[in-house]
């Protein structure tokens, strides 16, 4: 018997078996990929999202964020009145005022529009159009509700010491010693000025007609509940987080990365030693790193910058290790030459080549960072990130949430529009005087 062996096979037949070779390849490659998604589709336990999801709360969250509530409230205790807007000292109405919808008096009258009136006095009323009479009484011995005969609607949560009553309106909820009344409007309110500022309530044309345009800024920046120059100053505090640990990288990268270039650096141990450590420096998450550094440094702005300018050392030092292992050596050579120094052929013959490459890189970088800064402003205190934050864990003013988000976006989108800019700027102008 001879043994066939590929030089021996017919040409037909050889390619016959690389052409099974391939299919079976292309076959393999949505077999793994079919078996990678079903590993997900259980792990993950894709099934039970559904039974995850809260739908109300997703509403309530969504709905937050574009309106805001006025709390009108009685003390059941000594019948005395409040009202405020998001329920806060600082938007609080003076004693004895109150909104167009809501007439004070032994008994209060809160109008929620659509019909649906409440009653705030010794006796609670909500007459509920389509459903009835609500009343309540509380005192020592509980809410004391009655309610229209019946089966209970999913919309009231009735107990023997709390009432809550939700409809498309507004909000009810009693308790023994506190009847509040809920009502949603639109808008982000007192988002210009507060309710003790002498402009609240006019027209943009009466402002403009006032002419006292310094007061009025000054009432609108050291507005107290939107906290306008707060705001500013976080957002100012996060581009600088950003600027001093992008640019503070590549000034450390720059000289680290000659020693990591194998043609400028001859030494094996310390190539290797510079590649370890960039690798050791990019290796570890920025969020490590501002985690490991707020433990030792305390939070704060600074803290985040070191975070940012360790973990862009590693990147940037690979980076430009490369773009130097790329030279040209003819025009250094040239530079030579001339007689110049070893500072002057680096200074007219390399970095000249690696501009580019460089300025690209870290102008790139720092958008980025203006991102990362946001989220490690949260972890060490400071910037847009650490407002962000706390109005997340309030989880009451959501429109809050929703106003630094939109500057957040607004900063990205103006931080990639300069770095856009200054780098066509820089590096056309570079090749030019090239």
């Amino acid at each position: 018997m001879t043994d066939l062996t590929a030089s021996t096979l017919p040409a037909q037949q050889v390619a016959s078996r690389s052409f099974r070779r391939k299919r079976m390849a292309s076959l393999a490659a949505p077999v793994l990929i079919l078996a990678y998604l079903t590993y997900v589709f259980f792990a993950f336990d894709v099934a039970g999202l559904g039974d995850r999801i809260n739908v109300s709360n997703m509403k309530t969250l969504v709905a937050d964020s574009y309106s805001y509530k006025t709390h009108v409230a009685r003390d059941n205790r000594n019948g005395e009145m409040e009202i405020a807007i998001e329920g806060e000292r600082k938007g609080r109405y003076a004693p004895g005022t109150a909104p167009d919808w809501v007439t004070l008096g032994e008994t209060s009258i809160v109008e929620l529009g659509n019909g649906h009136t409440v009653e705030l006095g010794p006796e609670v009323r909500y007459d509920v159009p389509g459903y009835g009479l609500i009343t309540a009484t509380p005192g020592r011995s509980g809410v004391n509700a009655t309610l229209p005969d019946g089966p209970l609607p999913a919309w009231i949560n009735a107990s023997k010491n709390r009432l809550a009553v939700t409809t498309e309106a507004g909000r009810l909820t009693i308790t023994r010693n506190r009847a509040e009344v809920f009502r949603y409007f639109n808008g982000w309110e007192l988002f210009f000025f507060t309710l003790d500022s002498p402009y609240y309530g006019m027209s943009p044309l009466e402002l403009l007609r006032s002419g006292e345009y310094g007061a009025i800024w000054q009432d609108f920046w050291t507005n107290k509940m939107w906290r306008h120059g707060d705001v500013a100053w976080a957002l100012v505090e996060t581009v600088l987080m950003a600027f001093l640990g992008t640019f503070g990288a590549a000034m450390i990268a720059l000289p680290l990365g000659f020693l990591a270039a194998k043609n400028f650096s001859p030494l094996g141990a310390l190539r290797f030693a510079a590649r370890r450590l960039f690798d050791f420096l990019r290796g570890v998450d920025g969020l490590i790193w501002t985690i490991v550094l707020s433990r030792a440094f305390g939070p704060g702005p600074l803290t985040g910058s070191l975070a940012i300018l360790l973990t862009d050392t590693g990147t940037f030092g690979k980076i430009f290790s490369e773009a130097l292992e790329n030279v040209d050596d003819k025009q250094i050579e040239g530079i030579a030459s001339t007689g110049a120094a070893p500072v002057q052929r680096y200074r007219f013959g390399v970095i000249p080549q690696i501009t580019p490459v460089l300025l690209s890189q870290v102008l790139y970088y720092l958008e980025s960072n203006t991102r990362s800064a946001t989220i490690i402003g949260a972890i060490t205190g400071g910037g847009i990130g650490l407002l962000l934050t706390q109005a997340i864990i309030t989880q009451k003013d959501w429109e809050e949430v929703s106003y630094y988000i939109v500057l957040i976006i607004l900063m990205v989108v103006a931080m990639d529009s300069f770095s856009g800019w200054l780098r066509r700027k820089l590096i056309a102008g570079n090749e030019a005087g090239h």
